[in-house]
């Protein structure tokens, strides 16, 4: 299975995309204490459902996933993470059993050149600290590494400390994002799989 050059934290993916049919990223998840979601990608007729999701964001982290003042996700926001090519964009979803409700969303979008990645991630205030951001996180740099990108990378507000904290802790480095001193750049190497590896250096 490919991995981060971070160690997981306690929690463990019932269905990994190792032991799925390439390229089905649709899976089940318990994170630690037992809590048990299910991760898909986004598609569009999912834009009504991730609009009242972000109604149960905070305004503060609603602020820190768009990094602007951001009082409604409007429908071209909505649009552009739902509208994914499921290649070098992917947003995967993270989803409660029995209601349907979505409780997180983890964007990513790549260069052109599929050799870096932008990750950014939103969660319900109220399922915080449950361990579904890690997961998303890891399940995120699995798919990116899956198509031969080689860094991840997340840009935070300095005042972030929650997802600073959780990007640190899975091995991510922290460097001043150039020109802005109230952001900060966290980014990751990825473990590529010998057939993304051997594709990419393909002449």
């Amino acid at each position: 299975m490919t991995k981060t050059v971070a160690t997981p934290r306690p929690g463990t993916i019932t269905t990994t995309p190792a032991n799925l049919p390439a390229p089905c990223w649709d899976v089940e998840m318990v994170a630690r204490g037992g809590f048990a979601f299910h991760v898909r990608p986004a598609g569009p007729a999912d834009e009504t459902a991730l609009g009242a999701f972000f109604e149960g964001v905070a305004k503060e982290d609603l602020h820190f996933r768009f990094l602007s003042a951001v009082q409604k996700v409007g429908h071209s926001q909505l649009e552009a993470l739902v509208m994914v090519d499921h290649n070098s964009t992917e947003n995967f979803l993270a989803i409660e059993p029995g209601t349907g409700r979505i409780l997180a969303t983890a964007m990513m979008a790549a260069d052109k050149m599929m050799e870096s990645a932008e990750v950014a991630i939103a969660i319900r205030s109220d399922f915080k600290r449950r361990g579904i951001s890690w997961m998303l996180l890891d399940h995120v740099a699995r798919f990116a590494a899956s198509k031969g990108i080689r860094s991840l990378e997340s840009v935070e507000n300095r005042e972030n400390h929650q997802a600073i904290e959780l990007e640190r802790d899975m091995g991510w480095k922290a460097t001043p994002c150039p020109g802005d001193s109230t952001l900060v750049i966290l980014k990751t190497s990825l473990q590529q799989p010998p057939a993304a590896a051997a594709a990419k250096d393909r002449p």
